[in-house]
């Protein structure tokens, strides 16, 4: 290769004639070998795992001529190419750590690494969709998921991509063509991206979280901050979070890119808030600072929440608006849209009600701060919670949460953190701890993975049902990650809403 992958043309960067190396064969590592193998490119795949899995995507592939590496002495160096071939581009999967030893013998052999986030922005084509970027600690998703809809809505052809859906290789080299991708982003995935490049971008708020992966707060944030890397028309933000507010104005971006505020209250000019029980834009008309477009109603929203749309969600509900807005969108599609959007799975979803107690899955609150984003969304709730706290401290969420909760069942293996913390913060509120060593296997077979937990989540939702009274929420919203009961979050959630199904009657 005469020119560096780094310096080649772009975007439209042609990749034939490359060789690639792919690290990692998860969604998004076999979306790269897939879509740089059908334009020419020389692809091998590492990856540690030799699993099943692995095994049959490897046979698919090798079938159009990628190589194929599985287990772990293959992701310890740099592969050997029996040709003399070099390695052209290292293009690295979110999940692996930036102190990988493959990584950092790449890194100083001189070898570009990328995500492939960073692939996919090169690839695109000039006249490629337009990109709206979402990262934050909580909230991406459903940020990123009303985005589309409110696209759609307004008559355009836009998907959700990312760390949410498509990969984002896939969404920008698709055949048919965007008109807009709505771009999920995590901190992993932002590591090794350095042109996001997107039309507008958000920040949703940067809380301690993945720091045995990053390092410290600060690497997270700055990590995060690379989103707005390159924004051509709004770098959106929450009015009042200085952090945040430093991730824009140190960005650097395309001049005349404006920054958005977000509020809960009345908004400022450049910014969207709520007045009156509406949702309005002070940051997208040439009249700001007199006048204010009206987007859509709080009743717009109501049915994202069991007793309307909790404050989480309205401020999810203002950045995917700014967002839109920013692409140019109407303010009545941006009304459509959100009217039409439906809560994905795990995301303060209500799953069932019985004896007019509502059950709301939230398994996606992996952390305190999400956590307790949910727990405001109602005045009076049975809280399920605990698993794998990862050193994350939850004395500040049952403080802030003790006056809302009727009581509270403890699940995880440790269960030490929130039991500690509720005795420390919410003395009169009673607590349950389903042990996990009485409740394995109740339900189905306890060797099958697929029922792993689930006489746990039984257990504990009929203890929250005999403890709760009309009006309240039984709320799954555990503040810690699931591996240690669960296969994941998303398994936890599913045998969260099949018991209250069960308990209630199959009413949802």
């Amino acid at each position: 290769m005469s020119v560096p992958a780094d310096q080649r043309p772009w975007p439209g960067l042609d990749v034939a004639g490359l060789t690639i190396l792919v690290t990692g064969f998860g969604v998004s590592g076999y979306a790269v070998a897939d879509q740089t193998m059908q334009r020419g490119a020389r692809v091998i795949v590492v990856d540690g795992a030799d699993s099943e899995r692995n095994r049959e995507q490897a046979r698919i592939l090798e079938v159009l001529g990628v190589e194929v590496r599985l287990g772990a002495e293959h992701t310890a160096s740099l592969p050997v190419l029996p040709d003399g071939a070099t390695i052209d581009l290292v293009v690295t999967s979110p999940g692996w750590r930036p102190d990988q030893p493959l990584l950092l013998e790449a890194e100083a052999a001189g070898i570009p690494v990328w995500s492939e986030v960073e692939l996919a922005r090169r690839m695109q084509a000039v006249d490629g969709p337009a990109w709206l970027g979402v990262t934050g600690t909580n909230g991406k998703t459903t940020v990123v998921t009303m985005t589309e809809t409110i696209l759609r809505a307004a008559g355009l052809r836009a998907v959700a991509c990312g760390n949410v859906g498509l990969p984002v290789i896939e969404a920008a080299l698709d055949p048919e063509g965007y008109d807009v991708l709505a771009v999920e982003l995590s901190s992993f995935q932002l590591h090794r991206t350095e042109h996001v490049m997107c039309e507008a971008a958000v920040v949703l708020g940067v809380r301690e979280d993945h720091l045995d992966w990053h390092g410290s707060l600060e690497a997270y944030a700055s990590d995060k901050g690379r989103i707005y890397a390159g924004c051509e028309a709004a770098c959106v933000y929450p009015s009042g979070d200085d952090l945040v507010t430093s991730l824009v104005e140190e960005a650097d971006v395309v001049e005349g890119a404006r920054a958005i505020g977000l509020t809960l209250g009345a908004p400022g000019p450049s910014e969207l808030g709520v007045v009156d029980g509406i949702l309005v834009d002070r940051a997208f008309l040439a009249q700001r600072r007199t006048q204010a477009l009206a987007l859509a109603e709080l009743d717009d929203i109501a049915h994202l929440g069991p007793h309307g749309a909790p404050p989480h969600i309205v401020f999810d509900a203002l950045a995917a608006a700014a967002l839109t807005r920013a692409h140019g969108v109407d303010p009545a599609h941006v009304r459509e849209g959100l009217r039409a959007y439906r809560a994905g799975a795990h995301r303060s979803e209500v799953v069932a009600v019985g004896g007019d107690v509502a059950y709301v899955d939230d398994s996606k609150a992996t952390n305190p701060d999400a956590a307790a984003a949910s727990l405001r969304g109602a005045e009076s709730i049975v809280w399920i919670a605990g698993g794998l706290t990862k050193g994350a401290d939850v004395s500040a969420l049952v403080a802030e949460s003790a006056h809302r909760l009727r009581a509270a069942v403890v699940i995880g293996e440790d269960a030490t953190p929130f039991t500690e913390a509720l005795a420390r913060h919410a003395a009169d509120v009673p607590v349950v701890r389903i042990e996990p060593g009485e409740t394995g296997g109740e339900d189905g077979d306890p060797g099958d993975p697929d029922d792993r937990g689930a006489g746990v989540m039984r257990a504990a939702v009929e203890a929250a049902a005999s403890l709760a009274r009309p009006g309240d929420v039984v709320l799954l919203a555990p503040a810690a990650a699931s591996m240690d009961q669960f296969t994941d979050y998303a398994r936890r959630g599913d045998l969260f809403a099949r018991a209250a199904r069960q308990t209630t009657g199959g009413t949802a």
